[in-house]
C-alpha cells in the first residue's frame, strides 16, 4: 500500500500535489437512492409539484454540484470537467425508490470520484427539498461510488 499523501510533515491536512501525475481520461459513476411515498412519486411523475419539475431541477443541481465540488470539499482540486450526466430511474419493486446516477468525466491528473458523489448527493437533496412540503418522511439511502476509470490506481467497480 502506498504512503497516504494527504498530510504534511507536521501531520496536518494538505491538498496533494498532483503536478507530476500523468494526464489521463478519468470517469466516475456514483449512485444515490431516495425512498419516497406514493404521493411524492405521483407528484413527481405527474409533474404536479408546486415548486416545478423536480427531476429537471435536481439534474441541474447535480451538475452544478459536480462543477463546484472543490468549493465544498476542502482538499479537492478544481477540475476542468468535460462531461456530467445525471439520470433518474424509478424502482417500484420495493416501495417507491428513485435511483439517481451521476457520471462525471475529465482528462486530468486526478480523479472525479468526489465530483460524482457530490452530484448524486446534491440531486437527492434537491428532490427532498422540492418535495418536503408533501412529505418529510423521505429517506436518502446509500450513496456510493459505483465505478471509476483512469489514473494510477486503475479501474474500480463496486462488487455489490
Amino acid at each position: 500500500m502506498s504512503k497516504f499523501t494527504h498530510f504534511n510533515q507536521e501531520g496536518r491536512a494538505r491538498m496533494v500535489d498532483v503536478s507530476d501525475k500523468e494526464i489521463t481520461t478519468r470517469t466516475a459513476l456514483a449512485k444515490s437512492t431516495l425512498i419516497v411515498s406514493k404521493e411524492i412519486h405521483e407528484a413527481i411523475t405527474g409533474k404536479t409539484v408546486e415548486k416545478g419539475d423536480v427531476l429537471s431541477v435536481a439534474q441541474v443541481s447535480g451538475i452544478m454540484a459536480a462543477k463546484n465540488t472543490h468549493q465544498i470539499i476542502p482538499m479537492c482540486h478544481p477540475l476542468p470537467l468535460s462531461g456530467i450526466d445525471i439520470s433518474f430511474t424509478w424502482d417500484l419493486s420495493d416501495g417507491y425508490a428513485l435511483h439517481i446516477e451521476a457520471t462525471v468525466k475529465t482528462s486530468g491528473r486526478t480523479g472525479v470520484e468526489m465530483e460524482a458523489l457530490t452530484a448524486a448527493s446534491a440531486a437527492a437533496l434537491t428532490v427532498y427539498d422540492m418535495c418536503k412540503a408533501i412529505d418529510k418522511g423521505m429517506i436518502i439511502r446509500e450513496t456510493a461510488l459505483v465505478s471509476k476509470t483512469g489514473g494510477k490506481s486503475g479501474d474500480y467497480h463496486i462488487d455489490k
